[in-house]
């Protein structure tokens, strides 16, 4: 990143949040000079301000920085849109209800991209006693493995994690039709619809 923060960032962010160069000095602590000095390119914020002053443009920190401001037309989110972000390093996963930006053990993650299961990645899902019960032959070593299962429907999400050494196999509470995920650590995100029950 070549630039701290810019003078233009903190200019259009204030204006669009209808603040004086006043208003946002005193939402930060500091003087309405110091606000201009930024604005005008003849100074920055100290990195300690850098917190206040993203929450008081209402934006992330990570916007300010880099003064990308992303817009979301969306804030009530759609489970059925839902996103899986895998770190590559630890394995944490993050569910989010639509394109998001997330970063794990310095790395940003990038939205998984599920595809239809192939042979080797296929689910046997069976509803049994009000439950869906999903079984993978799949390899459950530490090179090669399912990380997680997951069942998504308009209302909800249940993610399981898995581990090496244990059965891809989940029994999951059926909560209507909805999709089942499932991660290979080598191969990627699976997507399947769940089956019509009989």
């Amino acid at each position: 990143m070549s630039t701290y923060i810019t003078a233009d960032t903190i200019r259009t962010l204030r204006e669009q949040q209808g603040l004086t160069q006043r208003a946002l000095a005193e939402a930060v602590g500091v003087t309405d000079k110091a606000v201009s000095k930024w604005e005008s390119g003849r100074g920055l914020p100290d990195i300690s301000l850098i917190e206040s002053l993203a929450a008081a443009l209402g934006v992330s920190v990570a916007e300010l920085l880099t003064g990308g401001v992303r817009q979301n037309a969306n804030r009530a989110g759609n489970m059925l849109r839902s996103r899986f972000y895998v770190c590559p390093i630890c394995g944490n996963v993050v569910h989010a209800l639509g394109e998001g930006s997330f970063s794990c053990c310095g790395s940003q993650l990038i939205s998984q991209e599920a595809e239809e299961p192939d042979e080797h990645h296929n689910a046997t899902v069976t509803y049994l006693d009000g439950s869906w019960h999903v079984l993978i032959d799949h390899p459950m070593t530490k090179q090669h493995y399912i990380s997680f299962i997951a069942y998504v429907t308009s209302g909800g999400i249940q993610l399981t994690k898995l581990y090496p050494e244990q059965e891809a196999e989940v029994r999951i509470p059926a909560n209507g039709s909805g999709y089942l995920y499932f991660f290979c650590n080598q191969h990627g995100l699976f997507r399947m619809r769940t089956p019509r029950r009989r």
